[in-house]
C-alpha cells in the first residue's frame, strides 16, 4: 500500500494504514477498527477494548428510549429516502420518491401519480443528496430535498407528513447531481448542479458536435417548486454548497477540457471549483438580462469562463476535485481533491474582491493540506476540526483547518489529529448538525461502498456498510456497522428538536386536495357517505373505513369499466393505518389516520375480486374485507 505523501509545507507523521494494522488488530477483539492518536504510542489492547466499550455503552439506545438525532439517507438507485435514528442507527421509514413502493401504493395511487407527473412513467430514480430546508443557518424541520441523477429530477419532502409533494423536472440539462440549499436569510432557493454536458437544443441536430454542448446550474424555487433560473458553465459540474451570507454558492467542476471521451477529459492538470455570485445574477434577471432555451421559459444567464461573466469565477484546483462543503462558521469553502491527496480550502471573505477583480483566483486559496489518496468529502464538528473521507486509503482523515492554514503559510504544524480505518472505501460523510451553524461534533457517519467480511456472505451481490463513528473526544472511535442495499449515496443529519412531524392527517390537507375536489363534485361527503357514482364507464367507488371494516363490503362494476375507489380512513389513534387492496388487479393503497386516498384501475375481467386491508390494524384486521363484483360487458 502507498505511504502518503508528506507536505513540502511542514513535516507531517508517517501515516500508512501499515501503521494501522497493530491499532486495527487490538481493536477487533473489542468489535471496533483501528483508533490511534498521531504521535502517540499504541494503545493497549485491553486500553481499546474499554475505549470501544465505553463509546458503544454511550451510544446505545435502550428498548423504549429515543434517537437523540433523525438521519436522512438517500435510497441511491432504489430512488427513495429512509429514515434511521441516530445513534441507534434503527431504520425507522422509507419514504418513497422516484420509484414505485408497493407497501403504500406509490405510484400507483392517484395523488401520488398527480405528484410524480410526466417523468412518472419512469419506475425508477436514482436518489444522491438528502438535504433540509433552513433558516438563518439552522435546520428548521419543513423540507427534505433529494435529487434523481438518472432522470434530471429534483423532489421535495414534507416533514410533517414525511411524504414526497413535490417533483420537478429539471429542463434543459441531464442528469442532476450535487444539491444544496440556501442557508440564509433562508431556503429561498435550492441549488442543484447538471452534470453531463447537452447540445442544446438536444434534438439531434449536434450528436457529434461538443463544441455545441453544454451544462447548467440551476435554482429552484424552494416553495413553488419552479425553476427560478439556470447559469451556464464550463465543464461537468460535481457538487455544491452556499455560504452563510445568501450571496455565493460553489460547485467542484471537473472535465475542464470539455470532453466528451475518459481520454479527452484527463489532459489538464487542473479543473476548478466555480463560485456564483447569486446577488449579481438576480439582479441581471431582474433587469431583463437573460435570455431562454426553446419554448422553456426559465431565465438562463452566461457563466461561461471566457465570457468574463459578472456571474462566475473559475478557482483552479487539483484534478478532478469532487465534493464541496462549507465549515459551519462559514469561513471556507472545502473542494475535495479525488485524484490528488488534497484538499482545497477557499477564504469565502475574499470572494468579494475576486469579482471586484481586486485579487487573482488563487489568490483566495489559503491551504491546501495533504491528506491521502482519493479524498472525496469533508464534513465538519463545529471545534475546527475537518473530518476528510479518504477512498483509496480506506480511512477517515481528521484535521485542524487552522492549522492547515499556518502551514500553508510557512509554519512547521501538523495539521493532521488522526486517521482512522473504515471498511472499506468512503465516499460521502456527514457530522450530526454539521452543515448548519448549530454543528454540534457527536457523531460521524462514513458512508462505505464496499462490506467485504464485515457481515454474513449474502451472495455475490453485497451491502454497503454505514459506519458510526464518535466524534466527541479527541479520538475517532468506530463504534457501528450497518449494512445497506443499494447505495445510500449521502446522508445529513438533524436533531430531533428540530423536527415536529404530525401523529394524525388533516382533513383539509392539500396533499388530497384534488381528491376532496372530485368528492365535492360528485356531491359526496367523505366523512360520511358510502356510494358510488356512475360517469358512464368511469365508476367512482367512495367508503370510508373503520377498524375492523370498510363501510361498503361490496360493491358491483362491469368488466371494461374504469374503477376509481376512494378511501377515507375515519379512525383517529395513532398507528391505525388501513390499506386497501384488490386481488388480480395491481392495486394496492394506504390509507392513514384521517387520510383520504384514490387509485384508479380497470376492471378488465369479470368474475368476485377480493379486497382487503393490507395493514394490520385489528384483531380482527383478516376479516377486514370485501367483494367487487365484475358483471360480463
Amino acid at each position: 500500500m502507498m505511504e502518503d505523501k508528506k507536505t513540502d509545507k511542514t513535516e507531517q507523521p508517517s501515516l500508512s494504514r501499515r501503521g494501522f494494522l497493530g491499532a486495527s488488530a487490538a481493536a477487533s477483539v473489542a468489535g471496533v477498527a483501528g483508533v490511534t492518536g498521531l504521535g502517540s504510542a499504541v494503545m493497549s489492547r485491553e486500553a481499546f477494548a474499554q475505549a470501544a466499550k465505553d463509546a458503544m455503552n454511550k451510544a446505545f439506545v435502550h428498548p423504549g428510549e429515543l434517537d437523540e438525532y433523525y438521519g436522512f439517507w438517500s435510497g441511491g438507485q432504489s430512488g427513495e429516502v429512509r429514515i434511521l435514528g441516530i445513534p441507534s442507527m434503527r431504520e425507522l421509514m422509507r419514504i418513497p420518491v422516484f420509484n414505485v413502493d408497493s407497501a403504500t401504493g406509490w405510484g400507483l395511487t392517484n395523488e401520488s401519480k398527480r405528484i410524480r407527473g410526466e417523468k412518472g412513467k419512469y419506475m425508477c430514480g436514482d436518489a444522491h443528496h438528502p438535504h433540509m430546508s433552513m433558516t438563518d443557518g439552522r435546520y428548521d424541520g419543513k423540507y427534505v430535498f433529494i435529487n434523481d441523477k438518472l432522470n434530471t429530477r429534483v423532489a421535495r419532502i414534507r416533514c410533517d407528513i414525511m411524504k414526497t409533494d413535490k417533483i420537478l423536472d429539471i429542463p434543459n440539462v441531464q442528469a442532476i447531481h450535487g444539491l444544496r440549499v440556501q442557508k440564509v436569510p433562508h431556503t429561498k432557493y435550492v441549488f442543484c448542479n447538471g452534470e453531463f454536458r447537452i447540445p442544446h437544443p438536444n434534438d439531434g441536430r449536434d450528436l457529434n458536435d461538443p463544441s455545441k454542448y453544454y451544462t447548467m446550474y440551476n435554482a429552484i424555487d424552494a416553495e413553488t417548486m419552479t425553476m427560478a433560473f439556470q447559469v451556464i458553465v464550463d465543464g461537468n459540474l460535481d457538487n455544491t454548497d452556499m455560504d452563510y451570507t445568501g450571496r455565493f454558492t460553489a460547485s467542484t467542476c471537473y472535465n475542464s477540457e470539455n470532453g466528451v471521451t475518459l481520454a479527452e477529459s484527463m489532459r489538464n492538470e487542473r479543473d476548478w471549483a466555480v463560485i456564483f455570485d447569486i446577488h449579481a445574477i438576480e439582479k441581471a434577471i431582474k433587469e431583463g438580462k437573460f435570455t431562454t432555451i426553446g419554448d422553456d421559459k426559465t431565465p438562463v444567464v452566461d457563466g461561461r469562463k471566457d465570457a468574463k461573466s459578472p456571474f462566475t469565477r473559475y478557482i483552479p484546483v487539483p484534478k478532478s476535485p469532487h465534493g464541496l462543503n462549507t465549515s459551519p462558521d462559514g469561513k471556507y469553502f472545502v473542494a475535495n481533491g479525488k485524484l490528488s491527496p488534497t484538499v482545497t480550502v477557499i477564504a469565502i471573505d475574499k470572494l468579494p474582491a475576486l469579482f471586484d477583480g481586486k485579487i487573482e483566483e488563487r489568490d483566495t486559496v489559503v491551504a491546501e493540506p495533504e491528506l491521502g489518496l482519493g479524498p472525496l468529502h469533508t464534513a465538519f464538528d463545529g471545534r475546527g476540526n475537518a473530518y476528510t473521507t479518504l477512498f483509496i486509503d480506506s480511512q477517515i482523515c481528521k484535521w485542524n483547518v487552522e492549522d492547515a492554514i499556518k502551514a500553508y503559510n510557512g509554519e512547521k504544524v501538523n495539521y493532521i489529529r488522526q486517521k482512522l480505518d473504515v471498511h472499506y472505501q468512503p465516499g460521502h460523510n456527514h457530522t450530526t448538525m454539521g452543515e448548519t451553524r448549530d454543528a454540534d461534533g457527536k457523531y460521524l457517519i462514513s458512508l462505505c461502498k464496499f462490506s467485504k467480511d464485515r457481515f454474513l456472505p449474502v451472495g455475490p451481490l453485497r451491502p454497503e456498510n454505514d459506519q458510526l463513528i464518535d466524534i466527541s473526544g479527541d479520538e475517532m472511535k468506530l463504534i457501528h456497522d450497518g449494512p445497506a442495499f443499494a447505495e445510500p449515496h449521502d446522508c445529513m443529519i438533524v436533531h430531533r428538536t428540530k423536527m415536529k412531524p404530525s401523529k394524525l392527517w388533516t382533513r383539509d390537507d392539500p396533499f388530497f386536495a384534488e381528491t376532496v375536489a372530485q368528492a365535492k363534485k360528485d356531491g359526496v361527503t367523505l366523512e360520511g357517505d358510502n356510494k358510488v357514482v356512475r360517469d358512464g364507464k368511469k365508476v367512482r367507488v367512495y367508503m370510508t373505513s373503520v377498524a375492523p371494516s370498510f363501510g361498503m363490503t361490496e360493491f358491483t362494476v362491469k368488466q371494461g369499466d374504469e374503477v376509481t375507489v376512494i378511501i377515507t380512513n375515519l379512525d383517529t389513534i395513532e398507528d391505525v393505518t388501513h390499506g386497501f387492496s384488490v386481488c388480480d388487479h395491481g392495486v394496492v393503497m394506504e390509507i392513514g389516520p384521517q387520510a383520504t386516498s384514490s387509485i384508479t384501475f380497470t376492471a378488465d375481467k369479470p368474475g368476485v375480486f377480493w379486497y382487503y386491508c393490507q395493514w394490520f390494524c385489528h384483531a380482527l384486521h383478516m376479516e377486514m374485507r370485501g367483494r367487487m363484483l365484475v358483471e360480463k360487458a
